[in-house]
């Protein structure tokens, strides 16, 4: 299916590169050639651009995939000679696939890509290139969104290969993705350029292949236009996937607290979201866990959003797999990944209290501050984060700990001792966080303090206390880290 002239093809692709901003004057590009028609063709079409258009670096590379010797070391040949002509660095890597495939556990091509990746990025890196070119037209498009498709796959599938994307600090381009194979032929064919044929590429073993030898032209008995048509659904698919990951994280930052490896919301304003938010808010946040992603699937999500969706008060816990752990504490959603947060005992020991100090609880996820000061009638705590103790009625050394089973405390403002469980139960503390609060105790065991919950009738700072200490404790907020636009699918 060819639409451009070949005399068009560098106009058309220098056009797309101004519209997208793919590169800019100067930048060094690495081009992925196997040696095809279409990385031929791309190879030529850049190398006229940085000598006629606009100054550009590039660096032509090539992967023998060890899949078939003798083929192979034909087209790695072939290459680097394409390479020469042109007065282009060269840069190869053997690989043996097999061996890989064997040892990974990877079906063929996916074992091939990740090996062709890896050394792509190296060489990106070597020649500090800002950008790594693919070969990927329009046909590998219309192959990509209906192989999703076949697996059930979400908007981002849909979307198929983007345009570009920044993958390990470099930019993956396709500057021929809205061009077809039967330009690029005719475009290498116009212009006497030699290419190689891969002979894997007539296997139907291969889910692609059968894609684009069997089930395309199949279904395109009932639509001529059927190639195209998946293109423009892809860009479609692009752009509204764009902006529904933009509204998903602006959702993310209001309305989801991260703490401690927990990502808790309300369900109360969650459930005012609209459902294709509500699944995208958790395929999110499950995509941020440290756990296996890929086993994240719309059954899983579906299934947490409408546990969210039940009236119901009690407290449940469902088991995502790979680690992941969706839970509901009172009006909270929680979600985190087991094999990280700590869930035990832990315990630091005071045995000297300087003047100031301070002391980090990874545990906690925060940290506790002290300063040993003069009281000043009429001074007492902002709030509950800030605890103030007479220092000669303290029973040093102090211990800083997680909640034990059994603990009480004379809570300041109540009559008689009270379990800090029940304390967790009554301030709605969710079980899942009792576990990381911060518990003060003076050398006996006493519990002072449980900073930003309440504050213990111990060591109270009165009229006639000459000398003070002072603790205050300062929660940790980290952020989520950031995730390919890809990975939302």
């Amino acid at each position: 299916m060819g639409t451009t002239k070949p005399t068009g093809v560098v106009q058309e692709v220098l056009a797309l590169a101004r519209e997208h901003s793919l590169w800019s004057p100067g930048d060094r590009i690495v081009v992925a050639v196997s040696g095809g028609p279409d990385s031929v063709a791309l190879l030529h079409i850049l190398h006229e651009i940085s000598v006629i258009h606009m100054p550009l670096q590039l660096v032509c590379a090539h992967v023998h995939h060890g899949f078939r010797p003798e083929e192979s070391d034909a087209e790695a040949e072939e290459v680097r000679n394409i390479a020469r002509k042109l007065k282009l660095p060269f840069e190869m890597i053997r690989v043996d696939a097999p061996a890989y495939i064997k040892e990974s556990g990877k079906g063929p091509q996916e074992a091939a890509r990740e090996l062709r990746y890896s050394f792509l990025h190296d060489t990106a890196t070597k020649w500090e290139a800002q950008h790594i070119a693919m070969a990927h037209h329009g046909d590998d498009q219309a192959e990509t969104v209906l192989l999703h498709l076949l697996r059930g796959s979400g908007p981002a599938g849909l979307a198929g290969m983007r345009l570009a994307r920044t993958e390990k600090n470099v930019q993956l381009i396709r500057p021929l993705l809205r061009m077809y194979k039967a330009d690029l032929i005719e475009y290498c064919n116009f212009y006497g350029l030699s290419y190689v044929t891969d002979s894997t590429n007539l296997s139907t073993k291969y889910r692609r292949n059968a894609i684009r030898m069997d089930v395309l032209p199949f279904l395109g008995q009932y639509n001529e236009q059927l190639t195209p048509s998946l293109n423009r659904l892809a860009e479609t698919m692009a752009d509204e996937n764009d902006f529904m990951e933009a509204a998903t994280l602006s959702v993310y930052e209001k309305m989801v607290h991260f703490n401690n490896g927990r990502y808790m919301f309300s369900i109360a304003s969650y459930r005012k979201l609209s459902v294709a938010l509500q699944r995208r808010l958790i395929k999110l946040i499950l995509n941020y866990l440290p756990s296996d992603s890929g086993n994240f699937d719309f059954r899983k999500i579906e299934t947490v959003r409408l546990r969210l969706l039940q009236e119901t008060t009690s407290t449940w816990s469902l088991d995502l797999g790979g680690g992941a752990v969706g839970v509901r504490e009172y009006d909270q959603a929680v979600l985190f990944d087991r094999t990280q947060v700590v869930m035990g005992e832990w315990s630091y020991g005071l045995s000297v209290l300087p003047i100031s100090g301070e002391l980090e609880l990874p545990e906690a996820g925060g940290i506790l501050r002290w300063q040993r000061a003069s009281y000043l009638d009429g001074q007492h705590p902002a709030n509950e984060e800030e605890a103030w103790f007479d220092a000669d009625e303290l029973t040093l050394p102090l211990t800083v700990r997680s909640r034990l089973p059994g603990d009480t405390m004379y809570v300041m403002g109540l009559n008689g001792r009270k379990k800090v469980k029940d304390i967790f139960i009554d301030e709605k503390i969710p079980p899942s966080m009792r576990s990381v609060i911060p518990i003060v105790c003076d050398h006996s065991g006493v519990v002072l303090w449980i900073p930003g919950v309440r504050r213990s009738v111990h060591a109270a700072v009165q009229k006639h206390t000459s000398s003070v200490i002072y603790m205050s404790w300062q929660r940790r907020e980290s952020g989520a880290p950031v995730i390919a636009q890809e990975r939302l699918s």
